[in-house]
């Protein structure tokens, strides 16, 4: 369990979750890791910890480089438990250091934890603390994606420390972009960012000018899961791009299908829009969500097929229908279809949720029983029309 250096005198001390495959609800199915540094100056001071049960991997990296009882501050950019789980059994050993956090911070963990006679530093952004050669400086960054969350950066090595921003689900014996391909990052970098952050796409899209309002300058940004960014300005122009919901020529075509009429429909959908997109097609049975979500944050049309069930949408569609919801992506032409055999209510639910999420809603299609010839020719020329208009948004 060797710790790494990661810049002069700063360690990646974090842990390797290999089996992890779900976060809340986000498949992972290469794991994660939980990353935690720790900066050797003068003081001594550990950023984040990991998850409870990766404890004893974590000390044993800081054990490598320092003791831990003489760690002087522990920082909790953010108090959900995958990065603060630790800190408790952390406290029992550096007994001495000053927990940081924001006010949000400190009252989320007085909540999670047992913090009697902890010293306390809340910090804002703005706010420095001198380590030695190294200065900090604290960030908030509320709602990104807790009301606590903050970052932290260490000023003379232009090294961000952006807990969950900017960061990937997967997990990697490597640590930096460039170990596993800046293009093979920014691919996972997309996927979380879909099924996190996509619906505080204007909050990014604020903070980053914030950011660039400070002039700071970043010579890599060391994020809490995934792999550390050594081309730091790769990742920051792809969060501006999908903060602002900018839009591919691409449909992503969704369906669940009882007797296979909707599967039947949704692929008649799916070659009318190649006509004049690309298109994804997905099974929501049979397809990981957190893919298609990722497909469907740049994509400028959207289709979701389901057959009627007691005239409702079928419930994995229902499922679907309410993460996409949570998710809130925008600057969408969307087009609902089904098949049904006594009542087309399905149809209909979907077509509420499109209005609900404020996307440009085209005829809907609802085909009773198994599709003619016929039919499908409709399908067909319905999928043209999705296609030909979502390749005017991108």
């Amino acid at each position: 369990m060797n710790a790494e250096e990661i810049m002069d005198k700063v360690y990646w001390v974090g842990a390797i979750d290999w089996e992890e495959r779900d976060f809340h609800n986000f498949e992972t199915h290469r794991g994660v890791t939980y990353n935690a540094y720790l900066i050797k100056d003068e003081k001594i001071v550990l950023v984040d910890t990991v998850k409870e049960k990766f404890f004893d991997e974590m000390l044993q990296r800081i054990e490598k480089v320092v003791d831990p009882s003489e760690i002087d501050y522990i920082i909790s950019n953010h108090v959900e438990t995958d990065h603060s789980g630790s800190l408790e059994k952390m406290k029992e050993i550096a007994k001495n250091a000053t927990v940081i956090c924001t006010k949000k911070g400190k009252e989320g963990l007085e909540k999670h934890f047992n913090t009697e006679g902890w010293e306390f530093k809340v910090v804002k952004t703005g706010d420095e603390l001198k380590i030695g050669e190294r200065t900090l400086l604290f960030l908030e960054m509320p709602m990104l994606h807790w009301p606590d969350s903050m970052a932290t950066y260490v000023k003379e090595q232009k090294l961000l420390l952006s807990n969950d921003a900017f960061g990937q689900h997967f997990a990697s014996e490597e640590r930096f972009d460039e170990d596993i391909g800046v293009e093979e990052a920014v691919k996972w970098a997309k996927i979380y960012y879909a099924n996190i952050l996509m619906p505080l796409g204007e909050l990014v899209r604020r903070k980053l000018e914030e950011i660039g309002k400070l002039n700071l300058e970043f010579s890599m940004i060391a994020p809490s899961h995934g792999v550390i960014w050594k081309n730091p300005s790769v990742i920051i122009e792809a969060y501006s791009r999908w903060a602002e919901f900018k839009a591919e020529n691409k449909v992503v075509v969704i369906y669940d299908t009882m007797w296979e009429s909707t599967a039947i429909i949704a692929k008649a959908i799916a070659e009318g829009a190649a006509q004049h997109s690309e298109v994804r097609l997905f099974h929501l049975r049979k397809d990981p969500w957190s893919e298609i979500m990722t497909e469907i944050l740049d994509a400028g049309g959207i289709a979701i097929g389901s057959p009627t069930m007691h005239n409702r949408v079928f419930p994995p569609v229902a499922g679907f229908l309410t993460y996409l919801r949570g998710l809130k992506p925008k600057n969408k032409v969307a087009m609902a279809f089904g098949s049904y055999g006594w009542g087309g209510g399905a149809v209909k639910e979907i077509n509420r949720v499109f209005e609900e999420l404020k996307f440009e809603v085209l005829e809907p299609l609802s085909l009773r029983y198994r599709p003619t010839e016929e039919e499908l020719q409709k399908a067909y020329e319905a999928g043209v029309r999705l296609g030909e208009r979502a390749s005017k948004t991108s």
